[in-house]
């Protein structure tokens, strides 16, 4: 409908343009859905925006337009409101159409060609596998599964892509802990750090490397702490410790007492167990990757080098006190940053450097980070890196997510992966379940934080909004099963025929709904709002319960009863496409 009116629309611009009342130009036509039943169901500023062109007042050629406006039988009417705004009221005939549209493509209702096949990723979540996805970090998979979902419905080439952070110091400090855990199941008296991991998963790790080598990676307890630096708090350091030298120092002891191949051992078991925990996890969630990419490849493939040595050569990298600088404040950022630290080792940015360089290398129109919204201020460096190798900075969006509160009794759940004092991922999706847990994250724009209440995710009412969505959708298919039940036969084919007869009030409301959802999708997914879709189920699930309250569906009168049943089986066929790109259920029964 939207592209019908702009299409109708252009014709009266072209039509003013030949009478000389508007310059030789493309106009780029906005039409919206009304945002209120009196002022139509679709509205366009054109007038406003055209006007000093035209050197009208916007009323006026407002109504230059209307008058132009070639006739359409989708068109009940075309109103004026206001400085110049173009209402426009579509026909029963445009709406009745939309349900024989539903009935035609099915799941496919909703979908669209706007992205032509471009090659687009989309990677999010990307948490350092270093502990267990907690309910942040469900929020980042709830709406980058959703946004890539809508991206491909709108045609484009979706990748999801996990960036694995499988190098650097967080790793080797999951690696330590691990193995301290491990010595203390040897029987080793140890004072774990305060830097360390804490929580139980490191305990099972530690357990299952014991039971898998047994004592081959022990190594006394004196031994591993001999010359090393007090810890924060310590005893011995009179409170003065340094909790980063102490963990730095106690991993070093781990390299030179394992040595290579029982440090790699080690450091394998952690990221293994945590990378298997975490895919296990998404999976069950129902967000899936069609590639995990790994960070150490970066650097064992000379990638992160050859990034630098290009910077270097266009004059972007500086030495300053023994450290590589790249000068990222030329490209807008406010200030410089370390590439290479004073005693040779790249930092993270460095290898953050090569992996957005090689993700256009790899031939992505658009790139589309999903970060948590502490990141924010990583953005203006990364794209002054891409727009310092010779890419178009404006082709990375970063869509940033605020954090989740979550409320359990009313009281504030902490979440701290070292401490060991979080909620999972896991735990969150086991007690309220994945359709609640999906549809609560995505509820809110993502860069509003989120009061995640876990009594309302549980909650069959109409207060809660994913109960009352999946439960128009129950109650469509509750009235189909007692059609059957009564002995009604349902002939779609028939209700199409009759669809004229649905003439109440409801009924248009319900249809215009229907109307609006690819509108919907196309916005969602352009303006990289996932929660748009979540808004729209509100609505159509209102109108849905509004119209069930209201009318007989099983009335005497087979042509009405077909029509009204049809219009049912179109609204449930909407649910669930929306549902599906939430990546929610769409329940028979509740």
């Amino acid at each position: 409908m939207k592209s019908h009116l702009r299409d109708l629309l252009h014709q009266a611009l072209q039509s003013l343009h030949t009478q000389g009342v508007l310059p030789d130009a493309v106009y780029e036509i906005g039409v919206e859905r009304a945002q209120e039943a009196q002022h139509g169901d679709y509205a366009s500023n054109i007038a406003l925006t055209l006007a000093k062109a035209a050197r009208r007042k916007p009323r006026e050629l407002a109504e230059l337009i209307v008058a132009r406006l070639p006739a359409s039988a989708r068109i009940a009417r075309v109103d004026i409101a206001g400085p110049g705004f173009i209402n426009f009221f579509v026909s029963p005939t445009a709406l009745q159409s939309v349900v024989s549209d539903i009935s035609q493509v099915g799941e496919r209702y909703g979908t669209s060609r706007l992205g032509a096949n471009q090659k687009v990723q989309v990677e999010f979540v990307s948490a350092n596998p270093n502990g267990p996805l907690h309910v942040g970090h469900g929020r980042g998979a709830a709406i980058g599964s959703t946004l890539a979902n809508l991206l491909q419905a709108v045609g484009y080439q979706v990748q999801r892509e996990y960036y694995v952070n499988d190098a650097g110091r967080q790793m080797d400090i999951l690696a330590l802990s691990v193995w301290l855990r491990y010595l203390e199941q040897c029987g080793e008296r140890v004072t774990f750090p305060v830097n360390g991991y804490k929580g139980d998963y490191v305990r099972h790790i530690a357990r299952a490397l014991r039971e898998r080598h047994g004592a081959a990676l022990r190594h006394d307890a004196p031994q591993v702490w001999r010359d090393v630096p007090p810890d924060e708090g310590a005893e011995n350091g009179a409170g003065n410790g340094d909790k980063e030298l102490h963990v730095d120092a106690l991993i070093a002891r781990a390299k030179s007492l394992l040595g290579a191949d029982g440090y790699r051992t080690l450091f394998e078991a952690g990221l293994n167990a945590m990378l298997a925990d975490i895919r296990d996890d998404l999976e069950q969630f129902g967000v899936h990757y069609d590639n995990w990419f790994s960070e150490r490849s970066l650097t064992t493939g000379g990638v992160v080098e050859q990034s630098i040595a290009r910077l270097k050569q266009g004059g972007d990298l500086y030495r300053q006190d023994g450290a590589w600088w790249f000068r990222s404040s030329r490209y807008g950022d406010e200030k410089d940053r370390v590439v290479v630290r004073d005693n040779g080792d790249q930092t993270y940015f460095a290898s953050d450097i090569a992996y957005h360089l090689g993700k256009f290398e790899r031939g992505f129109a658009r790139v589309i980070n999903v970060w948590g919204s502490d990141h924010h201020g990583y953005i203006p460096r990364v794209k002054a890196a891409l727009q310092a190798l010779g890419c178009d900075p404006d082709r990375l969006d970063v869509v940033l997510v605020q954090f989740v509160i979550l409320f359990r009794n009313g009281v504030r759940a902490q979440m701290s992966t070292r401490a060991g004092e979080f909620v999972t991922l896991r735990e969150l999706r086991n007690e309220v379940g994945n359709d609640a847990a999906r549809f609560f994250y995505v509820m809110r724009k993502s860069d509003q934080h989120l009061d995640f209440d876990l009594e309302l995710a549980k909650s069959s009412s109409n207060e809660n909004p994913v109960y009352y969505v999946q439960y128009a959708h129950a109650r469509i298919c509750s009235v189909l099963r007692q059609g059957e039940q009564k002995g009604y036969v349902w002939d779609g084919a028939e209700g199409l025929a009759q669809l004229h007869l649905l003439v109440e009030g409801h009924e248009q409301k319900l249809m215009s709904t229907l109307s609006h959802y690819g509108a919907a999708v196309e916005r969602a997914a352009l303006s990289y709002e996932p929660h748009q879709i979540v808004y729209y189920l509100k609505e159509l699930a209102a109108d849905l319960h509004a119209y069930y309250n209201a009318l007989p569906f099983l009335v005497e009168d087979a042509a009405l009863r077909n029509a009204r049943l049809t219009l049912l089986a179109a609204t449930r066929q909407v649910l669930r496409n929306a549902l599906a790109l939430l990546g929610v259920s769409a329940p028979e029964s509740m």
